[in-house]
């Protein structure tokens, strides 16, 4: 079996999860934070749609080379967009990042990956490690923010790796 053959199961499960996160978006609450520290519902909900193509261009770019311009699509891309437009966003590059996946060999896999900022190389792992880190961990970090954002907000929230507890039936207490 092939790393690519390995990582598709988990690619499949991951990102089915995080739509279903992101299909609860409230239209009314984008702008809305849980603390001053936080990220807007939006900009947090925009960046979990990015991980399709963030996948992706960590399996075809090298190195991936990211700008100033790249920081503020990040941080203000979202701004005016709804929650449909997010859904899309995500929806739009998933397609060829699982086919890029699919079609990865082992020796493309096992290669050093690079991704630079403003020129300085900040990830330096093999892609394997990277899809893994940066895609899979990163996107269900970044998944389970949003689905404290949803609770606070009073959003049921869809079960990740079973059922949540809004997903639970109640348990009858014992006289």
């Amino acid at each position: 079996m092939t790393i690519a053959e390995k990582l598709l199961p988990e690619f499949d499960e991951e990102f089915a999860t995080t739509r279903k996160f992101l299909a609860l978006l409230p239209n009314d609450k984008l702008l809305w934070k849980p603390h001053e520290k936080s990220m807007e519902l939006g900009r947090l909900a925009w960046h979990l749609a990015d991980f399709p193509e963030w996948c992706l261009a960590t399996l075809e770019q090298n190195p991936l080379r990211m700008t100033q311009a790249d920081a503020e699509n990040y941080t203000h891309g979202w701004e005016g967009k709804s929650p449909q437009e997010l859904l899309a966003r995500f929806d739009a590059s998933l397609p060829a990042a699982r086919a890029a996946l699919q079609s990865a060999s082992d020796e493309k896999m096992a290669e050093r990956w690079k991704m630079e900022w403003a020129g300085q190389t900040v990830i330096d792992e093999p892609r394997q490690n990277a899809v893994d880190k940066w895609t899979f961990r990163h996107m269900a970090h970044h998944r389970a923010q949003l689905g404290v954002y949803l609770r606070i907000l009073n959003i049921a929230i869809p079960g990740c790796y079973g059922p949540s507890a809004d997903e639970m039936e109640p348990v009858a207490a014992v006289a």
